[in-house]
């Protein structure tokens, strides 16, 4: 396993996070793992060197953090635990959402309490709160770490304009800043490239992209991608653009890239994320061992810049998509 400093952070993580959003229970989505088989990824990710865990708490509403923190008890420190607070927790409580300070307080202390922890490592908000002042937020998320209940505070996907608005009110307020990106970024969605991977370089703010292998997009050739469960059942992915422009043409070379180096489609896609200066740790979420394995193999894959060259040639500018 390589390791890597998360930003301005100072912790040492793994370059490659191991996702939960696929362990906790199929009645939230039907390719979800139980929680057996959530604790037999933790045990194999933790054998194979990987120390990152990203979960939410809206995965299986709730349940991913509990089963992340069983996989966890009595190994808590060597680990890095990032966890997410945003989406509506219960749809009969309007404030189990957003970023007001009561959200932030209560669902807080509800993702601790099923972590089994005092503290998380790292704090994101899940995306932006057009709705709650953002000095509100700001001074919000400030007093969890005072309290303890986080040592660092992280983003995911929003506008660049938005991050760097949140930047320059905690500078200015003298509080915590966000110091990670939780960013939609891979070979078919590269739309970040703009504006918010540059400001993030920028500003020593660490990198760790959701959504690596295109929920699946890039694992596959194009025509078996519905032959998966998720493939068949998760409507997101076809909200993104993976479809659109250049995104087929851009399977086909990942898949011909592939065979070539005699590995597989996941682990070009992969390397090629892992060759972005800009990029700390990918978050791979997946619902078997062997995929976990294949992630931490990429690692030792070599592109050439020619071979990054030609992945991305076809790439066409797409809409935006993750900010929702």
């Amino acid at each position: 396993m390589e390791y890597t400093t998360l930003g301005d952070t100072g912790m040492e993580v793994s370059r490659i996070c191991l996702g939960c959003m696929s362990f906790g229970t199929s009645s939230w989505r039907d390719w979800v793992l139980d929680e057996e088989a959530g604790l037999e990824l933790v045990e194999r990710a933790i054998d194979l060197g990987i120390n990152f865990f990203d979960t939410a708490n809206m995965y299986s509403d709730g349940e991913s953090e509990r089963v992340l923190g069983t996989a966890l008890e009595g190994r808590r420190d060597e680990n890095v635990v990032a966890t997410k607070v945003y989406f509506q927790m219960d749809e009969s409580d309007p404030n189990s959402g957003g970023l007001s300070r009561k959200a932030i307080e209560q669902e807080v202390a509800n993702s601790l309490s099923r972590l089994g922890m005092d503290t998380v490592d790292l704090l994101q908000t899940h995306r932006f709160d057009d709705d709650t002042p953002l000095e509100t937020t700001i001074r919000a998320l400030d007093d969890v770490v005072r309290r303890g209940q986080a040592r660092y505070l992280g983003a995911s996907s929003m506008w660049a304009h938005q991050f760097a608005e949140a930047l320059h009110t905690a500078d200015s307020l003298g509080t915590e800043r966000f110091l990670t990106m939780q960013n939609h970024y891979n070979l078919l969605y590269r739309e970040e490239e703009r504006e918010m991977l540059p400001l993030c370089a920028k500003q020593g703010v660490g990198v760790v992209p959701w959504s690596p292998l295109a929920r699946g997009y890039l694992t596959r050739p194009h025509e078996e991608f519905d032959a998966t469960v998720r493939g068949e059942t998760d409507d997101y992915a076809r909200q993104h653009p993976y479809f659109e422009g250049g995104g087929r043409e851009i399977n086909e070379r990942v898949q011909e890239l592939a065979a070539e180096k005699d590995v597989k489609m996941a682990q070009v896609a992969l390397s090629w994320l892992l060759h972005k200066e800009w990029v700390d740790a990918p978050i791979v979420g997946t619902t078997s061992v062997e995929h976990l394995e294949d992630a931490v193999e990429a690692l030792d894959i070599s592109l050439s810049d020619s071979d990054i060259e030609w992945l991305e040639e076809p790439y066409q500018p797409v809409r935006v998509s993750g900010h929702e």
